[in-house]
């Protein structure tokens, strides 16, 4: 019986080591969400101009979400 216990702790080792081994070997770029274009025509390697974007978009995000939605009508 220990060794079937053995066996099964095993394997589980094997298989966890093997989607580490996965994790640690993708390499993705991070990918900008689709309505995040450049804006003001500011060139790609401008990171202030990009940071200062994603920046106001997490704000207005933000805010957007901060607003009360209308209630519906009890009627």
């Amino acid at each position: 019986m220990r060794a079937i216990g053995l066996i099964g702790l095993l394997l589980a080792l094997v298989v966890v080591g093997v989607l580490v081994k996965k994790q640690l070997n993708v390499v993705t770029e991070p990918v900008l969400p689709t309505g995040a274009a450049v804006a003001g025509g500011a060139p790609a390697g401008d990171v202030h101009a990009q940071s200062q974007q994603i920046q106001q978009q997490i704000k207005q995000s933000i805010e957007a979400a901060q607003k009360p939605r209308p209630l519906p009508d009890d009627n």
